[in-house]
């Protein structure tokens, strides 16, 4: 590596440190942090899947983080949460969520996993659920199986994903391509920054015409 990229790695492995140090729901003392190609690298061991899901956030939100790769375990011992615990704040989450269709999404759960399972309309009811469940305590990692509910397919879906990219302020529709096959979208090009590439997916999945979103977005480097 030249040094230069090293340089830059150096910067934003400090810059993601700085940012897990300023983020309350995070302990930033046990978790490691390292950087190639701005490519980074969470490691260490912290105390919820809330936390775990916060830290990688934080450092997605660092300019220059082009990817995330996510080595950090949940330490549960000690807090007394079984899986039939769990399983009935689970059940209890799902219940009160008021975008879900009572019985639409069901739950398993074995040594602090969830996995969710079940049909929605929409993908925005998908991220519900998980969100519901992600930061119950005793839950170690959420595995979403959740299906959406089959879409018609539109000639225009393509068009329209675009539209709505240009309508974004917050993104930059002129660098993103958008291809359709049948009722699944591919989003390609390159973005400044991992919220404008969300973004663009968010959009994507609004239309009432897809059921799978592909986001090969690539985000430039510094």
């Amino acid at each position: 590596m030249d040094t230069a990229k090293k340089h830059l790695d150096n910067t934003i492995q400090e810059a993601v440190r700085d940012e897990l140090d300023w983020t309350p729901e995070v302990n930033a003392a046990h978790i490691g942090v390292s950087a190639v190609n701005g490519a980074v690298t969470l490691s260490g061991e912290v105390d919820s899947y809330s936390e775990r899901i916060a830290a990688k956030d934080a450092a997605l939100r660092v300019e220059g983080v082009t990817a995330v790769a996510d080595d950090i375990t949940v330490n549960h011992k000690g807090k007394g949460k079984s899986d039939t615990d769990i399983a009935e704040a689970v059940a209890n989450a799902l219940a009160w969520t008021a975008v879900l269709t009572p019985g639409s999404v069901q739950a398993e759960v074995s040594n602090h996993v969830v996995v969710l399972s079940g049909t929605v309309d929409w993908n925005y009811q998908r991220q519900a659920a998980r969100r519901a469940i992600e930061h119950l305590a005793g839950v170690g990692f959420v595995d979403s199986r959740i299906r959406l509910a089959r879409r018609p397919t539109a000639a225009d879906t393509a068009e329209r994903i675009k539209n709505a990219l240009i309508r974004n302020v917050e993104v930059d529709a002129n660098s993103i391509t958008v291809t359709t096959d049948g009722t699944e979208v591919l989003l390609g090009g390159s973005v400044r920054s991992w919220a404008e590439k969300k973004q663009a997916e968010q959009a994507a999945w609004a239309s009432p015409n897809v059921t799978e979103v592909h986001n090969s977005i690539k985000i430039r480097p510094l």
